[in-house]
């Protein structure tokens, strides 16, 4: 017979002094059976009656200790009800966690709401490269840099849900600038869309929100829920030097992760946008950039970011010459739409316009008049009015000329700009204004408006 014993805790009336004892008499008292092969009686007992009650005992503890011990009582009604306050308070305080992430916006379906989030681009110096993909000067050879980048490029596709759900309006190029999804792009990629997929390199894709845009310098943030990401570096782009090779990054034509060489052409361009004339200091290259490549990189051969790719920056007199902002330019821009959404201390007048100049403005007024602009004019030609900003409420048309304001000639962006660079939102401007008809009949008269902050990034 087995002399273990287990306790399962189970109320018994017992002691531990008389249960060492129960034992150590059980163990030290032997019980006697007759071994006799002739018995004659099977009703005649051979066991003394001192042994019956011994092992009547025996069987009592043996039963309860091992044949009773079906299901443990590990825990009592005050131990469950603690375990299921517990298991109560960690469920409401995933809830909250979750509640809370959406009010903050992390989950919204568009913009971000403001992170407040202290934003420091770093920049750094040029680093030592891995001997595999050194050539003999140090440098990265193209296909390190295409290894070493390519992580780091996304790409971007835009929908409108006004047109459809499924099919992209447009697309373009992001740069990773940290490991927690924040990336670089352009303002226009991310034009006349409602929602915002990011394919990275290996294929995965994410949802993305704006943090920021800047149409003025065609700049913007996007932002995806993602981690342990692999995050461009960003280098000095004044140290960049013509005739410097450099390679873009990018998804031209929808053809993902293309990447072309060629050299700085020039740097310090001042290069205008298309869509609202402002300047940015800008890389001259002959790497081929199309409009996909918005928003991708321009890299030098230490694998460093030195500028953001964009196809508005342009000059309609050539052909096969392509532009970067450079990161210098870009980079304060950068930490304000990350920290506000915006960039801030601006002004808005409310107005797009043409000079009546160019070729372009000529045409358009031509085929509203019928005759070209006259040599006498010389203004900015208004193409669009926001409804939102205070000089709508002026007797200002589209196709009127602003000739001057606050006293002085206005005839391009930069001219403008100086009339109202000094300004604060509400200050108020005077400006000159030209109006002709289809019967060559010539209108002068004056506006005054208040200047708007601007949060939006237009002028």
């Amino acid at each position: 017979m087995d002399n273990n014993y287990f306790d399962n805790n189970k109320a018994y009336p017992h002691n531990a002094e008389a249960e060492n004892n129960k034992i150590h008499n059980f163990r030290t008292s032997p019980m006697y059976v007759s071994s006799t092969q002739n018995q004659q009686d099977t009703n005649q007992s051979f066991i003394s009656e001192q042994s019956k009650k011994n092992m009547k005992e025996m069987y009592e503890y043996y039963k309860f200790y091992n044949i009773d011990k079906k299901t443990p009582k590990v825990f009592s009604k005050g131990s469950i009800g603690l375990l299921i306050t517990i298991l109560s308070l960690i469920v409401a305080l995933t809830l909250y966690c979750v509640i809370t992430d959406i009010a903050k916006g992390s989950l919204s379906n568009n913009v971000m709401a403001n992170v407040n989030k202290q934003f420091f681009l770093q920049t750094e110096e040029k680093p030592n490269v891995e001997e595999q993909f050194k050539d003999e000067s140090g440098r990265y050879t193209t296909e390190g840099i295409a290894q070493l980048l390519k992580p780091s490029i996304v790409e971007i596709f835009t929908y409108n849900t006004q047109i459809s759900n499924t099919n992209p309006v447009g697309s373009g190029s992001g740069i990773i600038m940290s490991t927690d999804g924040y990336i670089a792009t352009n303002s226009h990629v991310l034009d006349n869309a409602t929602d915002f997929k990011v394919v990275l390199s290996d294929g995965v894709e994410h949802r993305a929100q704006i943090v920021g845009k800047d149409s003025k310098t065609d700049i913007a943030v996007v932002k995806i829920n993602a981690t342990n990401l692999i995050n461009a570096t960003f280098g000095d782009s004044s140290t960049v030097k013509v005739g410097e090779q450099v390679m873009a990054i990018g998804n031209p034509a929808g053809l993902t992760g293309t990447v072309t060489d060629g050299i700085v052409s020039g740097i310090n361009r001042p290069i205008k946008t298309d869509a609202v004339g402002f300047e940015m200091d800008c890389i001259q290259t002959n790497a081929a950039i199309s409009p996909g490549n918005s928003g991708g990189a321009l890299v030098n051969m230490y694998g460093q970011v030195i500028g953001i790719t964009s196809s508005k920056y342009v000059d309609s007199s050539y052909e096969g010459l392509g532009f970067a902002i450079t990161i210098n330019e870009a980079k304060p821009i950068l930490e304000e739409l990350m920290l506000n959404g915006y960039v801030s201390n601006r002004v808005k007048v409310g107005i797009s316009f043409y000079e009546s100049s160019t070729e372009i403005a000529n045409n358009l007024f031509k085929e509203q008049f019928n005759y070209d602009i006259p040599e006498d004019i010389n203004g900015l030609f208004i193409l669009q009015i926001d409804e939102t900003c205070d000089i709508a409420n002026t007797d200002l048309q589209l196709y009127d000329f602003i000739t001057s304001a606050e006293g002085v000639d206005v005839f391009d962006y930069d001219s403008f700009i100086s009339v109202t660079k000094d300004k604060k939102a509400d200050d108020t401007i005077r400006a000159k204004v030209v109006r002709l008809d289809k019967d060559e009949n010539k209108i002068e008269f004056e506006i005054e408006f208040k200047l708007m902050a601007d949060t939006s990034g237009y002028y």
